[in-house]
């Protein structure tokens, strides 16, 4: 798939989440969220990796709070811009230790949060535009999470969260682009 076709399914994807009213889609980030806490791997993880949403994202404000709740850690992504690659920081406290980033997303403040190593992390919760049953994912373009997966301290599961309006056919897949080990969607659960 060409460069541009790539785009053009992105933004068509996009558009569809964007039209779900807002009402409704925290309705079923709720319901997504507790499908997500229900994993077992979710259960067990020590140190939880995902993100704060941005735009029309399944929210992921409950399921941090919950990996807090519980005492594990929780590690949010910082946009490094000059190697585009992501910081890892562990984050004690969602109210104070975030800063608006790249793009205006919340990230973890250097000067509040400890850096945390990928090796650490148990479980990554990832973002996307676009998935599809085979648990390809699409990103925003920037190729950020595929760096950071191709590193070799993994070993975290990972797990994507997507509305049914996000799910294609078939994602385009590159030879470096790993499939999410789990997939939680509206219309079921794809391991």
């Amino acid at each position: 798939m060409k460069p541009s076709q790539k785009s053009e399914l992105r933004a068509a994807v996009l558009a569809r989440r964007d039209a779900i009213p807002a009402a409704q889609r925290d309705t079923r980030s709720r319901e997504l969220s507790r499908q997500v806490a229900a994993l077992p791997e979710f259960a067990v993880a020590r140190t939880v990796m995902a993100y704060m949403p941005m735009g029309s994202e399944f929210d992921t404000r409950p399921l941090l709070q919950a990996v807090l709740s519980r005492g594990a850690r929780l590690v949010l992504p910082r946009v490094e811009r000059a190697t585009k690659t992501l910081a890892l920081h562990a984050v004690a406290d969602l109210d104070a230790s975030l800063q608006a980033g790249v793009w205006g997303i919340r990230e973890p403040d250097p000067q509040r949060c400890p850096l945390a190593s990928l090796g650490e992390v148990d479980f990554i919760l990832m973002p996307g535009a676009a998935f599809d049953r085979q648990r390809h994912r699409m990103g925003y373009g920037g190729g950020f999470y595929d760096k950071l997966l191709s590193r070799p301290e993994r070993h975290a599961i990972t797990v994507a969260v997507a509305f049914v309006e996000q799910l294609v056919a078939q994602v385009p897949v590159e030879p470096h682009d790993v499939p999410v080990d789990i997939l939680v969607s509206d219309d079921g659960l794809y391991r």
